[in-house]
């Protein structure tokens, strides 16, 4: 079986004449994309959070109708049970328009920075970090899987 050579695989290596510059503002640009991933996961994280806690009110009315509170049930019932939580729409429209909106350009334009740019090649910043700061020959320092370090 042939040895695999050291360093990166193919699809993480800059293509030749790709500036230091380029490199380092696509790695820029990937960058922010993630921000904008965990911001993706706390959008739905507030849409079930949400959902969750109206249908909890469920249960507080019943429990505020059995203990003879009425009219704190009928208040939570009408005024907040099902309330929109911005101005006509329900969390699953904000993560709907999210993500037909800002974060499909947001990937789109990431997408094609880098297939303009690098034939599609994704963290190519990260790639030759890796190559600067891992120490060759040592275990757990390999280029990638089953390449010897």
């Amino acid at each position: 079986m042939a040895q695999q050579a050291d360093g990166p695989d193919e699809a993480h290596q800059r293509p030749a004449g790709v500036s230091d510059t380029t490199v380092e503002a696509l790695g820029k640009l990937s960058e922010a994309l993630e921000c904008v991933e965990r911001a993706r996961g706390h959008f739905y994280s507030v849409h079930q959070l949400i959902g969750h806690a109206d249908l909890m009110l469920d249960d507080a009315v019943a429990l505020f109708r059995s203990a003879g509170h009425d009219g704190i049930a009928d208040r939570i019932e009408q005024d907040l049970l099902g309330r929109n939580v911005i101005a006509g729409r329900w969390t699953f429209q904000l993560v709907e328009d999210f993500d037909d909106g800002y974060y499909a350009l947001f990937r789109e334009l990431d997408r094609r920075a880098r297939d303009e740019l690098v034939g599609g090649r994704r963290h190519l910043y990260e790639a030759e970090m890796k190559e600067r700061r891992r120490t060759r020959g040592r275990p757990g320092h390999e280029a990638r899987p089953g390449a010897e370090g």
